[in-house]
């Protein structure tokens, strides 16, 4: 039983608690060995909070057993990206340069999941400022992908610690961040479900920002009902973040529903899908057969430009925000900070006002016409990467996998990665259905429904030893 908790979702979690069957004392207990015995090679948690962690657990026991739980996450153990504050807790924000920060005060997110009951394990390594999609780190060392122990590959980044984490069963869930795909990506590369909500969805107020315009918080789950609880848990208004206060509501009770009927989705046409490896090609071949076995109308309709346009320009937004926010660090000579990251840094430094506003104005031009472009359409399906993992050693820095994710954040998206297969050398594949704004409701019935169909062709747990 104690191996088969790993592989559990929350709500198979949760059912056991609720009934007696497992504590909470037990269920982090297992946890903290299981990462005392696999963090040292896999490098998902930056720092474990295990003595307060077995505290919190012994409390929410005691309240469940007085018929007082707190929250639909009581006793779960959850992980936190290291750019999300957590009071008097290190938070480096994934850089050497920081090393021994305390926070001063916590996330909303991390105060929302407390407030459900949830148990705070440790923090999760991070690409350095969150700026990186292969989830490489120069100083703090780069998360080990589970699904291969012979050979380091790529985690995903930035939120790569996270990816891991849960991969590995580590921890039940965690939290990560994404301004260009920083959910997605290490969701696709670790076989995971990952939930890039609409911007505004949930409040980023005490995270560290990246790009204060793109970046949203989001699960990294083991199942998309897992996903959609903590998302339901984190979204809602935020006084501290004023972009929270005029999202159109979203139904509290998502339905996971079993089929599409009535649901209408765009497949990339063929030169959308050239940069894709033939597994890629496969398995979302795949699904769309799957989707049209469920009821779905699919029709060939790709975005109004290509993948790379809204690539280039997120570069210039994210750059020119990103180097204003971290330009005290990344001035400073002789920090540890790594060459990668002051490579796409350092370029807002020089970013001209008029580059930046003129690219803040396209992305409002290129959402308008991708409402007008996918009217109709419930949501547009890609590959979430374009191969599996590949190793640490062959990373280019110059070249980034975001190529399907960017386009999400730029047009002000909702997005969600689903498993969808193996390569044939035995590494995850993943699907992502990108959703308009505010539909996390519909995406997330979308990958349930789809779910279903690839039960069975991604393990739910590698085979650690």
């Amino acid at each position: 039983m104690e191996t088969a908790i790993f592989s559990q979702t929350i709500e198979q979690q949760r059912k056991a608690l609720i009934e007696g069957r497992l504590s909470s004392v037990k269920l982090v207990t297992l946890y903290l060995a299981r990462i005392d015995r696999f963090n040292t090679k896999l490098n998902a948690f930056a720092t474990v909070f295990a003595e307060e962690a077995l505290q919190a657990a012994t409390k929410a026991d005691d309240a469940r057993a007085s018929g007082k739980s707190t929250g639909v996450l009581d006793g779960i153990p959850i992980g936190l990206k290291d750019i999300i504050e957590y009071e008097d807790h290190p938070t480096s924000w994934g850089s050497k340069a920081l090393d021994g920060r305390q926070s001063s005060m916590s996330a909303t997110v991390a105060r929302k999941l407390q407030q459900a009951g949830a148990i705070i394990i440790g923090k999760t390594q991070s690409v350095e400022f969150a700026l990186g999609g292969w989830g490489t780190n120069q100083y703090l060392g780069t998360p080990w992908n589970p699904w291969d122990l012979e050979t380091h590959r790529v985690p995903g980044g930035s939120s790569s610690g996270s990816g891991v984490a849960v991969a590995a069963g580590l921890t039940s869930a965690a939290l990560g961040t994404d301004t260009g795909g920083s959910v997605r990506l290490p969701s696709a590369f670790c076989g995971l479900v990952g939930l890039k909500p609409t911007f505004g969805r949930i409040s980023n107020h005490g995270v560290m920002p990246l790009s204060h315009t793109l970046d949203t918080v989001g699960p990294l789950a083991r199942s998309v009902g897992d996903a959609a609880l903590i998302y339901d848990v984190l979204q809602g208004p935020d006084t501290n973040h004023i972009d929270t206060l005029y999202q159109p509501l979203d139904n509290p009770h998502i339905e996971l529903k079993e089929d599409l009927t009535d649901i209408c989705l765009a497949a990339l046409p063929d030169e959308e899908r050239r940069a894709c490896s033939d597994d890629v090609n496969h398995a979302y071949d795949r699904a769309l057969k799957h989707a049209d076995n469920l009821g779905a109308t699919i029709i060939t309709r790709g975005l109004p430009h290509s993948f790379e346009t809204y690539r280039n320009l997120s570069n210039v937004v994210i750059s020119a925000e990103g180097y204003a926010h971290a330009a005290e660090l990344a001035d400073q000579t002789g920090l540890p900070i790594g060459d990668a990251t002051l490579q796409r840094i350092l370029p807002g430094k020089t970013c001209s006002a008029r580059d930046y506003l003129n690219a803040m104005m396209q992305f409002k031009h290129w959402r308008t016409e991708f409402k007008a472009h996918m009217r109709g359409v419930d949501a547009l399906l890609t590959p979430t990467t374009t191969g599996p993992a590949i190793p640490v050693v062959d990373v280019d820095e110059q070249l980034l996998p975001a190529h399907y994710t960017r386009a999400t954040n730029v047009l002000g998206l909702c997005s969600l990665a689903i498993p969808n297969g193996l390569s044939e050398g035995g590494l995850p594949l993943s699907l992502c259905i990108h959703g308009h704004p505010y539909t996390e409701s519909t995406i997330l019935s979308i990958g349930s429904s789809l779910e279903q169909q690839f039960k069975g062709l991604v393990p739910s747990l590698p085979d650690l030893g």
